[in-house]
C-alpha cells in the first residue's frame, strides 16, 4: 500500500515522522537483538534479501490504487517467517525508502505513513506468532490455520493504518469513508491469497532442509524455538 499525496499534508503530517520514528527505533532494537543472537552476517544478507523482494513486491506485482490507497501483494507474513522479524521490517523500510528515492519520489512525502503502515503490523504479528505457534512447532510445520491468522492479522493492520491515516487527514465525510471502504474490501483479495503463498513457500523451504540452513533464513524457520 501506498497512501494516496495529499490525503495527510500541512502540519498533520508531522504525525507520521513521530511514528516512523518509533517503529524504526523499535526495528533497531530487534536488529541489535537479531545480531547478537545470529551475527551481523547472517542479519545483513537476510536484510539485502527483504529488500531485494521488497523492491520486487511493489514494483513489479500487479498494483492498482483504490481509494486513499493502493493495494500491493506485500507478503510481509512470509517476509516475517522466512527470514525473521528484523530482516523483515529493516527490508520492508530500506526497499521503501529505495523506491521513493529511486523509482516513485511522489510517494516520499507519504513515506513516513507508509512506513508506519507496513511495520507496525509486522510487530504485530511477530508478538501474535509468539502466542499461536508453539515453541516445539518450526515455521515450515505451520498448519493453514496458523499461517492465515498472521497474514489475516497483518493485512488487517494495514487497513488500520490507511484507515487512521485518512480520517486523520480528511475526516469523516461519506466520501472519505467510501473511499477508505473501498480499499479494504479490495484488500480482502489480498488475505485470500498471501496465506497460501506463505504455505506454498514454508513447503518449499521444509523440502530444501540444509540447503537454506544457517545465514540466509531465520534459525525458526527449520527448528524449534
Amino acid at each position: 500500500m501506498h497512501i494516496e499525496p495529499g490525503i495527510v499534508d500541512g502540519t498533520k503530517i508531522v504525525l507520521s515522522y513521530a511514528t516512523a520514528a518509533a517503529a524504526g527505533g523499535y526495528a533497531v532494537k530487534l536488529a541489535g537483538e537479531t545480531v547478537r543472537e545470529q551475527g551481523l552476517p547472517s542479519t545483513v544478507i537476510r536484510t539485502v534479501a527483504t529488500t531485494l523482494l521488497v523492491l520486487f513486491f511493489f514494483e513489479i506485482l500487479p498494483h492498482f490504487s483504490v481509494g486513499v490507497s493502493e493495494v500491493h501483494f506485500i507478503f510481509g507474513s512470509t517476509l516475517f517467517l522466512i527470514f525473521g522479524a528484523a530482516p523483515a521490517a529493516l527490508g520492508l523500510a530500506v526497499g521503501l525508502l529505495l523506491q521513493g528515492l529511486f523509482l516513485v519520489p511522489t510517494d516520499l512525502p507519504q513515506y513516513g505513513m507508509n512506513v508506519t503502515t507496513l511495520l507496525v503490523p509486522l510487530f504485530a504479528i511477530n508478538a501474535l506468532a509468539a502466542r499461536v505457534i508453539a515453541c516445539d512447532t518450526a515455521y515450515v510445520d505451520l498448519r493453514y490455520g496458523q499461517a492465515l491468522s498472521l497474514s489475516t492479522a497483518y493485512q488487517a493492520g494495514i487497513v488500520a493504518w490507511v484507515a487512521f491515516w485518512a480520517i486523520y487527514g480528511r475526516g469523516l465525510g461519506s466520501e472519505n469513508l467510501s473511499s477508505i471502504a473501498s480499499f479494504a474490501a479490495s484488500y480482502a483479495m489480498v488475505i485470500v491469497v498471501e496465506p497460501l503463498v506463505d504455505l506454498g513457500v514454508l513447503a518449499l523451504a521444509k523440502s530444501l532442509r540444509g540447503v537454506l540452513d544457517g545465514a540466509l533464513v531465520t534459525p525458526r524457520l527449520h527448528n524449534a524455538a
